[in-house]
């Protein structure tokens, strides 16, 4: 079955509520799109929106690459091929993880949908349901505990606090939520704010709240601090901005390691098919794996969760980016009941494109 025809956009996609992290306040976000349609009517969606702080290209570079006429000759390659085709975008733009997670989630999603199976049954489903966190920005301790409360309202058992702008008052940010909600994992994500001296203030303050997790503590590059931290709370720090590939993956294996989980992000790293590099790297260190994502559609939010339960080693879900957004292009995906998350039988992703 042949591609027959290509079509790339952009939309902001606008957030029901602004947020803050460590560097930034988001009140909404430009997503790129694909459709790939097959000579017998199957369209495959792929969605992209790339932090550049993070990996150095933004949503308007990844329209810009797509635009150009580079990908036109993908049109009448069979979607049998689709990982020929990844690895020749992979080669073409390399470094540019946007414009290559953009191609891959929409090539997957059209050859499982010629296949008529769902995308992680390409690679073999090894879970079938797992919690999410829910994030909550930076803000004072009367307004984390409300927002707090209003997940635990919906259902969620999971929060994940952002922090790392003032140490002080993170912990009593955690401690307040933990005494108030005493029976909801805690995970909590610095966003590099922090120093050394600070995240050993942090976890000598928060060790009896059994934190679940602690990402990204440090900036990247100073990660060698971490060797100086107890083996025990080492193996809950996460990798976050600090691992965007394979190649960093395979930097942080070797003992000591200075994380015992790693957050994969398809917008980081490139894709499925790269998202499964890490994952089997990982596995081979013993290093759990947390899911992570940006302010994303349901689209690349559903392309995360199927290569999530494809990876034996998956652990941590923290795959809410789409929860927010007052606006999509499409309706379906994951499956979300009391903050767990699933899904469908459905063909590919299982989303359905919306009239526009």
């Amino acid at each position: 079955m042949k591609i027959k025809n290509i079509e790339v956009f952009s939309k902001n996609l606008a957030l029901t509520k602004p947020y803050t992290i460590a560097y930034k306040t988001i009140a909404e976000v430009e997503n790129v799109f694909l459709l790939i349609i097959l000579e017998n009517g199957v369209v495959g969606v792929g969605a992209s929106n790339p932090d550049l702080e993070v990996v150095g290209e933004s949503p308007s570079d990844v329209l810009k690459n797509c635009q150009s006429g580079y990908f036109q000759k993908f049109i009448g390659k069979k979607i049998q091929h689709f990982r020929a085709i990844i690895f020749e975008i992979g080669k073409a733009f390399p470094d540019k993880p946007g414009t290559l997670v953009l191609w891959d989630i929409a090539l997957h999603d059209a050859f499982a949908k010629f296949l008529e199976i769902p995308v992680a049954a390409i690679y073999g489903q090894h879970h079938y349901s797992l919690p999410t966190s829910v994030t909550i920005g930076i803000m004072n301790i009367v307004d984390t505990v409300k927002e707090a409360a209003e997940y635990v309202k919906q259902g969620f058992k999971v929060l994940k606090i952002k922090t790392g702008q003032e140490v002080g008052l993170d912990i009593e940010r955690i401690k307040k939520v933990n005494e108030k909600f005493g029976n909801i994992k805690i995970r909590v994500d610095a966003n590099q704010g922090y120093e050394i001296k600070d995240l050993e203030k942090f976890i000598k303050a928060t060790h009896t709240l059994g934190l679940e997790i602690i990402e990204q503590p440090l900036l990247v590059g100073k990660e060698n601090e971490l060797a100086t931290i107890d083996p025990h709370y080492r193996s809950i720090l996460v990798a976050d901005e600090s691992l965007k590939n394979s190649n960093s993956a395979i930097n942080f294996t070797p003992s000591p390691q200075p994380f015992g989980i790693f957050n994969i992000k398809l917008m980081k790293c490139g894709g499925l098919l790269a998202a499964q590099e890490i994952a089997t790297i990982a596995k081979a260190g013993g290093i759990d794996l947390f899911w992570g994502c940006n302010d994303e559609s349901i689209v690349s939010i559903t392309a995360a969760l199927h290569i999530a339960f494809a990876s034996a080693n998956t652990k941590y879900l923290d795959l809410d980016g789409s929860l927010d957004l007052a606006e999509d292009i499409v309706t379906g995906g994951f499956i979300l009941k009391d903050g767990l998350m699933s899904i469908s039988d459905k063909p590919g992703l299982g989303v359905e494109l919306m009239p526009r």
